[in-house]
Formats: structure tokens, sequence, C-alpha cells
């Protein structure tokens, strides 16, 4: 929020003021390119772009980080319609949204940092996957012919369209061109990288197709009340489905951490207040209410507005709220200007966008030094790829949790024999079932015809399957002849 000290100086209004226009051009070109990603009208996104700035901008939570449509959440946005339809975008969202308030006021905001990071950072790799598989056909103005393993199928397919047809080959150019200018961008001087990289690089594909006479697939754009579209009573009558359910649990989860964990590298960003991650959450979840009654795509904070507006000078939350602002006034005045931005220049938008999703450099030295986080985020990104973003999540989670409960679960096992032959076979640490078989192979090998005592006087946690497994042990190992075995479980005196 803003405080009236704060507008009432002149040198920070004019800052942020300034860094809001350096937001907008960085949000006009993503708020139509997801939009287009999702298979929604452009409006639909720069709607959402403008709830994101006149209304979380004015909400408590984070001051800095900006709101608005994202790529990750094209994903589920573009699964959804393809599956229900247009008509049930609003009432998921909405209800994602809902709940996404519910789980602020009830102060979960605080336990979607305990998820673990190789599971985000493998989800977020799988979203830019995605996004890049399937653009790349859009970049060619060639219809994707599925997702997950029939767009990976279909890729040396769109290599001979793209080679053999001229008008998918001009469109790639496109494409390709606005790709390269967005990687060439950062390696210029500070002076030109004021002008947000997305902008030239949509602008200039702009003017080449329009300068060379080229005719690629453009944005449909039929105007900002047009497109709003509050769901009715069947719309909402959707969200009995067990599948509409399921969507609306994904995108409350993407939506929040993508949220939380830019929220994270905001304040990381900043020396100002800290995100309180609770409220921030409830603002999230307004947006999302109120863009679903609204029937525009859902939102989420976006990591590259966020941080473009802290290095652009922002230190209020007035510049995140100008921006929507800002865009309002686009939308409403000139919406024609987004009907001439060939779709191939979006999608190069959007694939190099996926591309900075896939921690390709961190994957290396994690593998080298935390293997086991190595295969989560891996296995994390194929399982969304080949299935679904829901289904390998969960998969991710699930795969976190186990071994998180392996590495906790460390037991030693020492055997000392002392005089008169009896064996002392002591267990340190914690004896679950996950350790059971490495346990009871080393008491296997045992000498039957000495007397035995098992010392489990240093076992910090000891469950009900290694407990009934150690007794039955004891009762089994020795010959007739021998001491039974005996189990200490108190300290001796």
């Amino acid at each position: 929020m803003i405080s009236a000290k704060e507008l009432k100086n002149p040198h920070t209004v004019r800052r942020d003021l300034m860094a809001s226009l350096v937001v907008f051009l960085v949000a006009l070109p993503m708020c139509v390119g997801v939009a287009v990603a999702s298979g929604v009208p452009a409006e639909l996104g720069l709607i959402t772009g403008i709830v994101g700035g006149l209304v979380v901008g004015f909400l408590p939570g984070s001051r800095l980080q900006v709101s608005g449509p994202t790529a990750g959440l094209a994903v589920l946005v573009y699964e959804s319609i393809t599956e229900f339809g247009l008509g049930a975008l609003g009432p998921i969202v909405l209800a994602a949204g809902l709940l996404q308030v519910v789980l602020g006021l009830a102060r979960f905001g605080r336990w979607f940092r305990a998820i673990s990071v190789s599971v985000v950072q493998g989800m977020l790799a799988g979203i830019g996957l995605i996004i890049v598989l399937g653009q790349v056909y859009a970049m060619a103005d060639t219809e994707q012919p599925g997702s997950g393993l029939a767009t990976l199928a279909g890729l040396p397919g769109l290599a001979v369209e793209i080679a053999t047809n001229h008008e998918a080959l001009t469109a790639f150019g496109l494409g390709a061109g606005t790709v390269a200018v967005l990687l060439l961008w950062p390696k210029l001087p500070a002076t030109v990288r004021l002008v947000p990289a997305p902008l030239v690089a949509v602008a200039l594909a702009t003017a080449v197709a329009s300068l060379a006479g080229l005719r690629p697939a453009v944005a449909d754009v039929n105007g900002l009340l047009q497109a709003i579209a509050p769901p009715g009573g069947a719309e909402f009558a959707r969200l009995a489905d067990v599948a509409v359910i399921g969507t609306v649990l994904a995108i409350t989860v993407v939506a929040s951490a993508e949220s939380l964990f830019s929220a994270a590298a905001v304040d990381r960003m900043q020396d100002g207040p800290r995100t309180d991650y609770n409220k921030e959450l409830v603002a999230q979840g307004v947006g999302n209410t109120l863009c679903g009654a609204l029937g525009a795509l859902p939102m989420a904070a976006v990591v590259v507005r966020s941080t473009a507006n802290v290095q652009a000078g922002a230190t209020t939350a007035l510049s995140r709220i100008a921006h929507g602002v800002w865009l309002l006034f686009f939308a409403a005045l000139l919406p024609a200007a987004v009907g001439i931005i060939p779709l191939a220049a979006l999608a190069g938008v959007l694939v190099h966008a996926g591309c900075k999703l896939v921690p390709a450099k961190e994957f290396g030295p994690l593998w080298r030094e935390h293997r086991g986080e190595a295969v989560l985020l891996a296995v994390t990104t194929i399982a969304i790829v080949v299935t679904s973003l829901l289904e390998g999540v969960v998969l991710g989670l699930l795969l976190a949790v186990v071994k998180s409960a392996w590495e906790t679960s460390h037991i030693q096992l020492t055997t000392h024999e002392l005089t008169g032959g009896r064996v002392v076979v002591t267990l340190t640490g914690n004896a679950t079932f996950l350790r059971l078989p490495r346990i009871l192979e080393q008491l296997e090998r045992l000498p039957q015809d000495q007397p035995i005592e098992l010392d489990l006087t240093r076992v910090r946690h000891l469950d009900h399957a290694c407990r009934v497994a150690l007794e039955t042990w004891a009762r089994r190992h020795n010959h007739a002849e021998t001491e039974p075995v005996t189990i200490r479980r108190e300290p001796s005196a």
C-alpha cells in the first residue's frame, strides 16, 4: 500500500511513474503473448494485467512485485479450455482465487516456502519445455499436434513444413529473429537497454513484416468491453466435475507457488519492507477472483516484470498500480495496435521466456553436489512433459517426501563382543521400515551360537514395522541351546 507521505514526495512519485512505464512496456507483449498461447482473445490477457495493477497493486503483501498473466499458467489454461471449453475458464479461475483467499486467511502462505526447491524448479522447467515445444509450432504459424509426447513426435514434421512451405518459413524467420533480439539485447550498452527487450523485439518483427509486405498471422482484436464475459449459472455448474476441480487445484498451487517464490526473489533484490506471504496470497486470490468474474486469464506475480520494476528504481506500490493504468489506457484507446503484431513474434517472446524457466546451468552443479535433488528435478520435469502439470507436480512432491523420509531415517548398527562371548549390537538413529532390509541383513549375519544383546537405547525413533521385525528376529535367531536374544530399550542405571 502507498502512504500519504510517500505520495507527497515528488522525487518518489516521479521515479515510480518512470518505473511504471518500463514495467508497462515489458508487460504489454507478455500479456498479449500469454493470451494467444492460452488460446483466448488477446484482450483477456490485457484485462488480467490491468486487474493485477489496479486491484492487486493496492492490496498489502509485496510492494514491488507485479502481477499479471504468466507463461506458466498458460499451459494449464490451454489444457482446460481444450478439455472444458472457454466458458469454463471464468468459474475455474474464480474458484482458484477464492481458494487462494481462504489459504491466505488460514495463514498457509508461509507453508508454500516449505515446498522442495527441486520440485519447484522441476515444475517451472516442465512448464518451460511445454511452452517452448508448443510455441515453436506457433512461430511457424502451424497448429500444434497435441501436448507432451505428440508435440515431441511432431517436431520432425514441423522441420519439414518449415523447409518446404514458404509461409511457414517466413513466419518462423520472424519468430526466430524475435528470439535473437531477446538474446542479444542484454549484451548491448546500458543506455540502449533502458528500452525493454520484449517491446523492441516485437516492434522490430512487426516493422519488418509491414515493410516487407509480409502477411503473417496476427492477433484477433475485438475491443476490451466485448471480451469481458462474466460466467453464468450453467458455467458454474461445471465446478461439480472432478476433472474441473483438479484444474482449480492445479491453478491454485501453480499461481500461489509462482507468486510466493517471486516475492522471495524480489525481497532479495531490495532493502525495503519484506513480503507478508499470507497477505500476498490473499491479494493474489482477490485478483484471480475478479479475473474469474470477468472471464479473464488467471494471474500470478511475474519475476520478469517484478525484476524490471525493482531495477527501474521503484520503491513503492505506485509503480505497479500505474502500470495497470497504462495498460488500461492502451487497451481502451489503441486496441488495433495489438492486431498488427505477428503471432510468430509473440511466440518468439514466449519461447525465450520458456527457455529461461529451464535451469540448464544449475543442473550440472546440482548433479555433482546433490544428486538426489537433481534426480527429483529431472523426474518432475519429465513427468510434467509426458503426463500433465498436476500429475507431474504430485509425483515430484511424493518423491520429495520419500527422499526426505529416506534421508532422515538414518540408522547405524555397531557390534562388539564382551568378555564371556556375549555380543552387544547397538542401533543408533531413526529405525523405520525404509531401513528395515539393511538392518535385518546385518542382524542375520550374527553368529547363532553366542548370546546377543540388542541395545536400542540410542534409537531416537522406532516405528511399529521395525519394532515387530526386531522382536520377530530376536525370537527366531539363536539356537535352542543358546540364550535368547535380549533387547534393552532403557539406558542402564
